[in-house]
């Protein structure tokens, strides 16, 4: 059985949106198995800005989207099933393309322990 398509539509798409100075967001059906700030969900759905100024450590693979992001200035790790994601688009032009939803199983495991780690600081020096 070959695997979805979707999350390399959803990677592929986020490049495009930065090569065309575009700002990516994705718009993620949430249930049990998503973790994002529910205070944002309006109808079951979240809008997420998923843009390098948006978000830190952003990780798209086959099965989950991950990164850190501040909301209300509290850094917080969002965690989404890759079959919660509705659509990916270019604010500034709407460009983009939907999906179906495919909700996580009831039995399935949960999101991997290895969170982004927040709030650290890297440190550089100036080598001559």
């Amino acid at each position: 059985m070959s695997s979805s398509t979707k999350p390399y539509l959803i990677r592929a798409l986020y490049e495009w949106c930065l090569d065309n100075n575009q700002t990516p967001h994705i718009v993620v059906w949430v249930n049990q198995h998503t973790k994002v700030p529910m205070q944002y969900v309006r109808d079951n759905e979240i809008v997420l800005n998923i843009g390098p100024n948006a978000c830190r450590q952003l990780n798209i693979d086959n099965e989950w989207i991950n990164f850190s992001a501040r909301f209300g200035g509290v850094a917080q790790d969002i965690w989404i099933p890759i079959g919660h994601v509705v659509s990916i688009f270019g604010r500034e032009s709407g460009e983009g393309m939907g999906f179906e939803v495919v909700p996580l199983e009831q039995n399935a495991p949960p999101p991997p322990e290895d969170t982004p780690k927040t709030d650290k600081k890297t440190k550089l020096r100036l080598v001559k």
